[in-house]
């Protein structure tokens, strides 16, 4: 049996807010990255400037480490409904599945080593094979699972960290690697297409911890697939309006206890203790506490209408992603205008969120004319052209 991509009327308007919503929290968290060595100084220190040490601190407490959580849920939400899709018509889905995710990865690798270093797509094609292992699992087991795979890991490093800070103080103090940032300033704003590459993947192999991408992969993001998956299996989203005083009470403890979280650099002593716990779990709370807030938001048909050019954006996600990563890069890049390390955070995150609202505004013309995104719709082809899925046994 043939299956198809999810139609328009199939779509669940909350999870494209949810995208959008979590696509524009990506880019202000990026652009950091994009228009400064920002994976080689002490964020805490650096910005000394009042204004942009203010902007840093607002994006640390609400936004970073806390969207790409939610789009990680959200990932393995999405897989989920396809799986479930793909089992009420009788069809295999691991075919399919494992198909679309090896394209993902092979996009993710054209876009880590070729636009930007800060690459999540690969991460996420590899994290979604491990869950199509698991996606037969009841929601209680793949809520189970990923408690253990980021609650005992995640708690005996930081517990680890804590140990080292008792012992050694100087352990956690964040460095900044000032000849890291010459490099990186050189190549970015000066630099050849070849300089920019080589720096790129020395800044990609720094990122993933020369090869602990793998250990990230399992602990941090897999997590975060399955109660996407769990989530799916629930309904939960599309539930919104009969489970009101579930979300309620989830986005108050959890957006409560994620804020706390999230403050801990900022009230006690920023270093490699605090900010770890700030981000692994703070971050992951503040995310589901979002997903509830907007879930609750879009049971009201007056507010899909007000969000609906955001859900526009999230209907293409991966086009909306790489059209960042590309308009930043040409921005800051030798190969572009070369502003690289001359552009300060507060202009950063203005650009960023004036070039997202240029992108609401090309999602809203591109959808009156096609159906999906440019790189969906290629992603659309590349997955379903010339497959035949045989029915599934156990379906």
């Amino acid at each position: 049996m043939r299956i198809q991509p999810t139609e328009l009327k199939e779509r669940i308007i909350a999870i494209d807010v949810m995208r959008g919503f979590a696509l524009l929290g990506i880019f202000v968290v990026n652009m950091l990255f994009f228009h400064t060595p920002y994976i080689y100084i002490n964020p805490y220190t650096w910005f000394q400037i009042p204004g942009d040490f203010e902007v840093f601190k607002w994006i640390d407490i609400f936004v970073q480490g806390s969207v790409y959580p939610l789009f990680s849920m959200l990932f393995g939400y999405g897989l989920a409904m396809q799986f479930m899709k793909t089992q009420e018509k009788g069809a295999s889905f691991t075919k399919l599945a494992v198909r679309r995710l090896l394209i993902l990865l092979v996009i993710g690798c054209i876009h880590a080593f070729l636009i930007w270093s800060g690459d999540i797509l690969i991460t996420y094609a590899l994290a979604g094979l491990v869950l199509i292992l698991m996606m037969r699992l009841k929601p209680v087991w793949l809520l189970l699972i990923s408690a253990i795979l980021f609650i005992v890991p995640m708690g005996f490093l930081n517990g680890l960290v804590y140990l080292m800070a008792k012992i050694d103080p100087n352990s956690v103090v964040i460095y900044t690697a000032i000849q890291k940032i010459e490099a990186s300033i050189i190549a970015y704003s000066q630099g050849s297409w070849v300089d920019v590459f080589w720096q790129r993947l020395d800044d990609w192999l720094y990122m993933t911890q020369y090869g602990a991408i793998i250990l990230t992969i399992l602990f941090m993001i897999v997590p975060f697939l399955l109660v996407g998956a769990a989530a799916a299996k629930l309904k939960l989203i599309e539930r919104a309006r009969e489970l009101k005083l579930f979300w309620i009470i989830t986005i108050i403890i959890t957006l409560a206890a994620g804020t706390a979280i999230k403050w801990l650099p900022f009230l006690t002593e920023a270093n490699a203790l605090t900010a770890s716990v700030q981000d692994t779990f703070g971050g992951p709370l503040q995310a589901i506490a979002y997903a509830g807030i907007i879930a609750l938001i879009c049971t009201i048909p007056f507010m899909q209408k007000l969000l609906s050019p955001i859900a526009k954006a999230g209907r293409m996600s991966m086009t909306i992603y790489l059209m960042q990563s590309i308009i930043a890069t040409t921005i800051f890049y030798a190969y572009g205008f070369g502003l690289y390390g001359q552009i300060d955070i507060r202009t950063g995150t203005w650009m960023a969120i004036g070039i997202y609202v240029l992108q609401i505004v090309f999602a809203e013309v591109w959808f009156m004319k096609f159906k999906q995104g440019p790189v969906e719709s290629l992603w659309r082809k590349l997955t379903y052209s010339n497959i035949s899925l045989k029915k599934d046994e156990k379906g």
